[in-house]
């Protein structure tokens, strides 16, 4: 799922659930509880859900740096792995942020305890349950989502299908002509740079080789190419990289054509 639906669904859970809940606790409760079982319970729940969430982040800071050292690595990899910590980061955002709302109406409950309303106390009690609850759901999904295996070949996918959807029969192009003409930019790219490091503000001695949309980005911020050209030469990076690491390896005939015009264009301009 997308953080969107990630997002969406887990809310619409937490108001369903925080509903069905407070009218049943309002109407036929199922469980009584006395004034040390309700403080003993949402303190309770407030540590274990701020100690797993911090099991959570720090786990997640190491397996970031994984990623890091990945890309690092390989810089094929940099469109996929920035995608990936891009979609990482949203869903932790929105886990943190209903943690601590967790957090905060379990506070809550325990400090309106003495308080004679009941039928809020109630509801408050009820939030606050659903809102544990569907926060562990969102963590443990987090979890699994980050440790899934082949998460780099089934993000690649996810770039392929977001630059070239998966062409019909007839509109298929010629992988080998997308490549051929790919290899062709790439080199260009890489010659004007090395020619011209000092013009681009960027001096680069190490012995490991930089991604090809930072060098293209360098290029776009000394106005040597146009935004327009610099996202079509970012989505022919992402296509390329995304079929070698995992995606179908077919392209459409638009993204063909579109290589062939970029090469052509990157030709008359940086040679």
């Amino acid at each position: 799922m997308t953080p969107a639906k990630v997002v969406s669904t887990s809310l619409i859970l937490f108001v369903s659930s925080s509903i069905a809940t407070s009218l049943i606790g309002l109407n036929s409760p199922l469980v009584s509880l006395n004034e040390g079982q309700i403080l003993y319970l949402y303190s309770t729940s407030a540590q274990v859900l701020a100690g797993i969430y911090g099991l959570t982040l720090t786990g997640f800071i190491f397996f970031r740096n994984e990623l890091s050292r990945e890309e690092f690595e390989d810089n094929t990899l940099t469109v996929a792995v920035e995608s990936l910590k891009d979609r990482y980061f949203k869903i932790l955002i929105f886990i943190t942020a209903l943690s601590i709302f967790t957090l905060m109406i379990s506070n809550l409950v325990i400090s309106a305890e003495s308080s004679t309303h009941n039928s809020i106390n109630t509801i408050l009690m009820n939030i606050a349950q659903s809102s544990f609850f569907v926060c562990l759901l969102s963590i443990a999904y987090f979890i699994f989502d980050v440790i899934a295996p082949k998460r780099i070949e089934k993000e690649s996918k996810a770039i392929q299908q977001k630059v070239d959807p998966t062409p019909d029969i007839e509109d298929k192009g010629t992988l080998e002509d997308f490549l051929t003409n790919y290899n062709k930019l790439e080199n260009i790219i890489r010659e004007y740079f090395e020619m011209h490091q000092s013009q681009l503000g960027y001096e680069y001695h190490s012995k490991r080789g930089i991604s090809i949309i930072r060098l293209a980005r360098l290029i776009l911020q000394a106005n040597k190419i146009d935004q327009e050209l610099f996202n079509k030469i970012r989505d022919l990076i992402s296509l390329r990289n995304s079929i070698i690491h995992g995606a179908e390896p077919i392209v459409s005939k638009r993204m063909v054509d579109i290589c062939c015009d970029v090469l052509q264009e990157l030709e008359t301009i940086l040679k």
